[in-house]
């Protein structure tokens, strides 16, 4: 049993251990306490050099920790998105006032997504915050009745954009996940920072300058009405 639990992750050998009767051994921290230091600093690091580009840190059920400057730039060009709370990406897609309206694929993006959700919920079973939050999105207005169950027959694309509507323009974006690879805590191996991309030919970025340089210019070549807003916003905002 024990050769075999070693490679799961630790929130189910913690599961594991209580249901042999033991005390669980793995710790679940807050990113913010004092132990985390180095994890916390290495986090900041990545959320910098991320810069200009949206950042976003998540936990395991997608709610956001926290999130770079480039993402509260670029949720500033879809009105009311602040209104959806708490803060989660996935909640983001589904919720009618989130960035569903200003998605133009949003049908293939949340199936993916939902689907996502539903792999969580069967490879956890006792977890009931993933069986709430699954709930909870299958429940907004619109979402197609077949989406209630995983769909074990899909081949998904092996790559995939989210097609923003924006200033009678699409803004293509995907996105890439970071984990801690050797963690040795439950919180601290189930956090994510999830970067966004243009998946266009870019010029190589300049860091950004101490004080607030134009978020469009370091790399949104390919859409120069974008450039220039997010520019103003970053100039405002800063």
């Amino acid at each position: 049993m024990i050769s075999k639990s070693a490679a799961r992750p630790l929130r189910e050998r913690n599961a594991l251990l209580l249901a042999a009767g033991y005390a669980p051994l793995y710790r679940q921290t807050g990113l913010d306490a004092p132990e985390m230091d180095a994890a916390r600093r290495a986090v900041d690091l990545l959320m910098r050099q991320q810069e200009p580009f949206p950042g976003i840190v998540i936990d395991r059920y997608w709610n956001a920790l926290s999130m770079n400057a480039g993402t509260k730039r670029f949720l500033a060009f879809f009105p009311g998105c602040d209104s959806v709370k708490p803060r989660n990406v996935i909640r983001l897609v589904f919720h009618p006032k989130g960035l569903r309206r200003f998605i133009e694929n949003w049908d293939r993006v949340a199936a993916r997504l939902i689907q996502r959700v539903h792999r969580e919920v069967t490879a956890n079973p006792s977890d009931q915050t993933m069986k709430g939050f699954l709930e909870e999105l299958l429940s907004y207005p619109d979402v197609p009745s077949r989406w209630r169950s995983l769909d074990l027959d899909d081949i998904p694309s092996p790559f995939l954009t989210i097609n923003y509507k924006w200033n009678n323009s699409t803004l293509r974006l995907f996105s890439t996940l970071t984990t801690f690879a050797s963690a040795q805590d439950v919180a601290l191996q189930e956090l994510r920072i999830e970067s966004f991309f243009l998946p266009t030919k870019l010029r190589a970025p300049r860091l950004p300058q101490p004080d607030g340089a134009r978020f469009g210019e370091a790399c949104w070549r390919q859409n120069r009405l974008l450039e220039r807003s997010l520019a103003l916003t970053s100039e405002v905002m800063d």
